[in-house]
């Protein structure tokens, strides 16, 4: 009888070679050799959230590789619903800055006043700068039921997402690229913003690009925002404490505009991180300061106020509490170059253009402000007076109207989609009654205006022509005509600052030329500011109107400049 013979193992030409016996022997022979373990936890300790960049760009072969690495992410199901969309079109860019800017103002509004302030002094993207935007999207479309592992864990494919996107990260940090994730938006605004389908759904804009910072700690750790936990805190065994168990948009505009490019967006910051003095030590003018010089316009010393005036039936039913009449006297004070308005343009060192731009034809309440023949012709001629204006530098906003409180109200309601609760304010010596009064005439002319026109009254032309007036359609083609120019545009009160909404909501590349001069008492003005993503350079309570606090905010702005160029250089 034949003994006991030892047959060779079958051993797979493809897939694991090995057998029980040697993975018994020698449990830890998966292991990479040190150097290599070495590396990689050097990696994850050293991946940073990176916010600012150089404008160099990205070898094509690079910025691949490490979208191969995201691509061997792992996945529920191996269903990989990962899309990366690679976002490089300056227009694009645009939009996504500037709908951070708007998310970031909200979030600060929502902290108590400390935090918030500290939250406005951190730079919390580099959209602007990143030569590369990649936003990473999850395919949701296919149901839970049909991808093994998910219908028990139905966000199992966003975890899977975010598995890709930290393979990115560290292959980016391997690289020697900075990465910053980016969540500052509505995900259905950025959905809209890249024409995504239903259920395909955005987690955020990751910008990515050479760093212009090697962190030696997370940021935020560093600015003192927050700390890293002891890993102590965070590890739990076998289950919970029982001591703590309570523990249909049709898509963005095409923008026309041209707005800086990275290059110009880092230049301008380049320039102040070489002064003697900490970066953004003069703290919001230190940001407008970088916008003017992103635009070109670092040794800009003077400008223009363009003053324009406009008349409203609405004030002949009791919305104001100055006569219709003295709209024409200031506008003749102006052009004499003794109103405040003018006066102000005098003392910044600024030119004074003064427009008339004629009347309204209905009241708001019972007929539309103008007809669309109108908005068309006051839309063009602002904006030749707005490339005029541009030559002399910067251009600042001021408008004169008896009644044009209302006005703003109204439009901003109509664009913001607000009530009037929300946006009527006292103006200029209003009082109770007259307060009252605003409100009724402001919620009646936007019941009519949405009865007539429907939900196009959101639409900025729509809404100028219904419950807009002679000057706003004026300030909205003066700013799009300075933009265009390449000027800086400085903002005044509500009324400035919502035909700019306006402006930016035809021509998005708008928002990149705005500075605002100054918060002003008005009820709604907060808001517009916030959807244009702008802080304001003065808070001082004004109700002048005229332009003075765009005047002011100009002298301001034009000294910061003055600063950037004289004082000390470290290079």
């Amino acid at each position: 009888m034949r003994g006991h013979v030892t047959w060779r193992r079958p051993v797979p030409v493809i897939g694991d070679a090995s057998s029980a016996a040697d993975r018994a022997s020698r449990p830890d022979a998966w292991m990479f050799p040190e150097p290599a373990r070495r590396a990689v936890y050097d990696v994850i300790a050293a991946r940073r959230d990176v916010r600012r960049f150089r404008p160099d760009p990205i070898a094509e072969e690079t910025l691949l590789r490490v979208l191969e690495a995201a691509h061997s992410a792992p996945s529920v199901g191996h269903s990989q619903p990962w899309r990366f969309i690679i976002v490089s079109e300056a227009a694009t860019r645009e939009r996504a800055a500037w709908m951070a800017d708007q998310e970031r103002l909200a979030q600060a509004a929502q902290l108590t006043p400390l935090a918030g302030r500290h939250l406005l002094d951190l730079q919390l993207e580099g959209i602007r700068e990143a030569p590369v935007g990649i936003v990473v999207c999850c395919d949701r479309r296919t149901p839970a039921q049909g991808v093994l592992g998910r219908a028990t864990f139905p966000d199992a494919d966003l975890w899977s997402c975010a598995c890709a996107i930290e393979n990115l990260w560290l292959a980016a940090r391997a690289e020697g690229l900075g990465l910053g994730w980016v969540t500052l938006f509505r995900p259905e605004q950025l959905a809209s913003l890249l024409a995504l389908p239903e259920e395909v759904v955005p987690l955020g804009w990751l910008c990515i690009g050479w760093p212009d910072e090697r962190l030696p700690a997370p940021g935020l750790e560093r600015a003192g925002w927050s700390k890293r936990q002891p890993i102590g805190d965070v590890v739990i065994r076998e289950r919970w404490p029982a001591h703590d168990a309570t523990a249909g948009d049709p898509g963005p505009p095409v923008s026309k505009l041209r707005s800086p490019g990275p290059s110009e967006v880092v230049a301008a910051r380049d320039q102040a991180d070489a002064l003697l003095t900490p970066l953004g030590s003069l703290g919001v003018l230190d940001r407008a300061v970088d916008r003017v010089v992103a635009t070109g316009h670092r040794h800009l010393a003077g400008g223009t106020l363009v003053l324009v005036g406009g008349r409203h039936p609405v004030a002949d039913l009791g919305v104001s509490a100055f006569s219709p009449s003295v709209t024409d006297e200031v506008l003749a004070a102006a052009a004499a170059g003794e109103a405040v308005g003018a006066v102000a343009a005098a003392a910044a060192g600024l030119g004074l253009d003064v427009i008339d731009a004629g009347s309204s034809s209905g009241n708001l309440l019972d007929t539309d402000a103008l007809d669309p023949r109108q908005v068309s012709l006051l839309l063009e001629s602002g904006r030749r007076y707005g490339m005029r204006a541009a030559a002399s530098g910067l251009v600042a906003l001021g408008e004169v109207g008896v009644g044009n409180t209302t006005v703003a109200a109204a439009l901003t309601a109509a664009l913001l989609e607000l009530e009037p609760e929300a946006v009527v304010g006292l103006g200029s010596g209003a009082d109770t009654s007259i307060l009252e009064r605003k409100r009724r005439i402001v919620a009646e002319s936007l019941r009519r205006s949405r009865v007539l026109h429907g939900p196009s009254i959101r639409d900025p032309l729509t809404a100028l022509a219904c419950v807009g007036g002679p000057e706003f359609v004026t300030l909205a083609g003066v700013t799009l005509g300075s933009a265009q120019a390449g000027a800086v545009v400085v903002l005044d009160g509500l009324a400035t600052s919502v035909a700019a909404l306006a402006a930016a909501l035809m021509e998005p590349g708008v928002i990149s030329h705005l500075v605002a001069g100054q918060r002003s008492r008005e009820t709604a003005h907060g808001a517009v500011l916030a959807r244009l993503g702008l802080e304001p350079l003065l808070d001082l309570r004004f109700r002048a109107g005229e332009g003075v606090g765009a005047c002011l905010a100009a002298g301001l702005l034009l000294q910061g400049l003055q600063i950037r160029r004289r004082a000390a250089s470290t290079t």
